[in-house]
């Protein structure tokens, strides 16, 4: 499990117009997705809205991502819970089930200091055999754990990777110098990605790519050949798509991508609501745009 490395896209839970799962579109997005070449699956992140489901069907969403990968690629649930009682009741389901690892965020609600983020993480450790990736987002979730913090959650053998979404690319070069290689690495910041892989990240935990996940896994197998000068042919396109994995409103806006190319539905449950007016024609603008000037790619480079 320490080998993860690649693209991981944060896939969306799908929902019909009333709002109820779709689980049909879910796992046809799956699908796609694998096809794809992703080398992992993380639902139930902030785009899979995690904290808008209710326990049972967080369960069900997990259970089908399972069923549909069908051991292709390994099933991470991400863990966005109030307390560290609940954080750990959800991990053990989820070992109970059958995923294959964890990514979990600090807890929600409360704005814990980061030294307090330490023993929540090592309980969440300790209450299933799972992998984690430890997600970092101060920006979303008010926690900032900084590479001294990494470097005390070291010893704990079950944390085997970081998504850092600080939105500070210096982050990757401090984390390497402060702790080597003893964590894989994820960029979590779509517009971001070419930086963090130039130093030093080796997964991509996607967002816009699950509506454009061909191009997506062609500017990451680029990246990793070191064809950068190809590759930033591809991320001048895609830039601003990406731009819209960034900002309040990132899953409507990634919804509406992935309804655009026929993927999916634009749906989300409150307390989020869809885009609407000259927001929406601002958005749809740019995803119009990208799909009109979608670069032709070859086949996948690593198949």
């Amino acid at each position: 499990m320490n080998n993860w490395t690649g693209v991981f896209p944060a896939v969306t839970t799908q929902f019909r117009k009333d709002l109820s799962i779709d689980f049909e579109t879910t796992a046809a997005h799956i699908e796609v997705l694998v096809q794809s070449g992703v080398s992992g699956l993380v639902m139930l992140g902030s785009l899979g809205e995690n904290n808008s489901l209710l326990p049972d069907e967080k369960t069900e969403v997990i259970r089908l991502a399972i069923s549909t990968s069908n051991g292709r690629v390994p099933v991470v649930s991400g863990v966005s819970e109030l307390s560290t009682e609940s954080a750990c009741s959800y991990a053990k389901r989820m070992e109970d089930i059958g995923a294959d690892g964890l990514m979990v965020m600090p807890a929600m609600a409360y704005k814990a200091e980061s030294d307090e983020s330490i023993p929540y993480f090592r309980s969440v450790a300790n209450a299933s055999s799972l992998p984690i990736i430890i997600y970092n987002n101060p920006i979303a979730y008010h926690v900032d754990l900084k590479p001294e913090h990494f470097k005390m959650l070291a010893d704990e053998p079950k944390f085997v990777a970081i998504k850092e979404s600080a939105g500070d690319t210096r982050r990757y070069t401090d984390l390497f110098n402060a702790i080597g290689d003893r964590y894989k690495l994820f960029a979590g910041v779509d517009d971001l990605i070419f930086e963090c892989t130039a130093l030093g990240a080796t997964g991509w935990i996607a967002g816009i790519g699950l509506a454009f996940p061909d191009e997506n896994q062609y500017l990451w197998d680029l990246m990793m050949a070191g064809k950068w000068e190809e590759a930033r042919e591809i991320y001048r396109w895609f830039s601003p798509l990406l731009h819209l994995d960034v900002g309040l409103k990132f899953v409507q806006n990634i919804k509406l991508a992935i309804q655009q190319v026929g993927l999916g539905a634009e749906w989300v449950r409150g307390p989020r609501l869809p885009l609407i007016g000259e927001e929406r024609e601002r958005v749809l603008k740019i995803i119009r745009t990208g799909i009109e000037q979608r670069p032709a790619i070859p086949a996948r480079m690593n198949a």
